[in-house]
């Protein structure tokens, strides 16, 4: 039996089925009987995780530079972190 191209076979055909396995179902969270798309509750955690940074660093009188840029790179951050880790 020739072991040479049963490898790359196996690679190709286990890559092929994880990466279809995603596409199974749309993450959604019940809420009241409503569902409500996973990446609304992400952003809305995403943008209270940065608020509360912001007032950590207020109370430790830590400044930013860009402000206006960091914040909301936090909350996107945090968002996608959260995405990641939950779904």
């Amino acid at each position: 039996m020739n072991c040479k191209g049963f490898i790359p076979l196996f690679i190709l055909t286990t890559g092929l089925s994880l990466m279809c396995s995603g596409c199974s179902r749309a993450p959604a969270i019940d809420v009241m009987g409503s569902l409500f798309p996973a990446w609304l509750l992400c952003i809305a955690l995403g943008i209270l995780l940065a608020v509360f940074t912001r007032w950590l660093l207020l109370r430790f009188r830590i400044q930013l530079v860009f402000s206006a840029l960091a914040y909301p790179f936090l909350a996107a951050a945090f968002t996608f972190a959260i995405w990641l880790v939950f779904f």
